[in-house]
């Protein structure tokens, strides 16, 4: 797990790794490995010995935009995973703080532009999903908005509950705080709306045409490692997310299980490789490690 515990990275990773243990009679451990916007955690996976015993919880930052945001990588984002399986698209909803004077998507964009700056949002570090759906809100509804990062997702979740920052983009972490009035639902990231949620429009409906950004969570392992473990990890994977527990779990969460096969979740990371590398490209960010 390259990122700190409490997201839904971890979740995912924890239920997962809690079905196959008692599928296989094999002890599954998640061990959180966080740091350079994941890049620490998912590059101890690349170089370790591919034999199935070292998996990576990969996301949309660890396996399709990091390479477009660093100017060094210690492993290669393509080629260096054999990828097992898409394991779920997550909702990515823009909240803010009460406090903060924002009802909607148009009164945000307004207040935006109108205090060019002002405005803060938080993410689970740079690079992270939460980064990237700001920063697509930035040049695609051309407002300057002040990113945040923090070393998990609940970090910065807590920080805009507090007050410290204005708004962030999710769901798994933030659902309860919005049933229990401490956070504003503003507007969906994802291209449709949430169904914990369903009265949130999209970003697009609410006056960005076109907008679209997700989080995804997919697992992988080692190039090299032999076809036939892929192929029984990625039964096991399948078989976690049939569970209906956790598929009633994830769908409080706004999360959507995936269960992909291993081609299919390498088609999808190339496609998201080359959609953000465009978005990075376009926005002018660069970051160092």
């Amino acid at each position: 797990m390259p990122f700190q515990a409490g997201g839904l990275t971890d979740i995912l990773a924890r239920s997962i790794a809690q079905h196959a243990s008692q599928r296989l009679g094999q002890q599954f451990i998640v061990e959180n490995k966080p740091g350079a916007s994941g890049n620490i955690g998912a590059d101890f996976v690349a170089k370790s010995k591919p034999d199935g015993y070292t998996l990576l919880m990969g996301s949309i930052g660890t396996n399709a935009v990091n390479v477009h945001l660093f100017s060094r990588m210690p492993y290669d984002t393509l080629k260096d995973f054999a990828p097992i399986g898409l394991v779920a698209s997550g909702t990515l909803m823009l909240v803010a703080n009460p406090a903060v004077p924002v009802t909607d998507m148009k009164s945000l964009l307004a207040y935006a532009r109108a205090h060019p700056g002002k405005l803060t949002y938080a993410s689970g570090g740079a690079g992270a999903s939460q980064h990237l759906a700001g920063e697509l809100l930035k040049t695609m509804a051309k407002v300057d908005i002040r990113h945040i990062p923090y070393k998990g997702v609940a970090q910065g979740v807590t920080d805009v509950v507090a007050g410290q920052v204005d708004m962030t983009f999710d769901l798994a972490t933030v659902a309860p705080h919005i049933r229990a009035g401490k956070l504003r639902p503003i507007a969906v990231a994802n291209g449709k709306r949430s169904a914990a949620f369903p009265g949130v429009p999209t970003i697009a409906e609410a006056g960005v045409p076109g907008y679209e950004a997700s989080a995804w969570y997919g697992l992988f392992a080692p190039a090299g490692t032999p076809p036939a473990v892929i192929s029984k990890l990625n039964a096991e994977m399948v078989s976690a997310l049939a569970d209906p527990a956790l598929r009633q779990r994830l769908d409080a969460l706004g999360a959507e299980p995936s269960g992909s096969s291993p081609e299919e979740l390498a088609r999808f990371v190339r496609s998201e490789y080359d959609k953000w590398g465009r978005v990075v490209q376009e926005a002018g960010i660069r970051l160092d490690q």
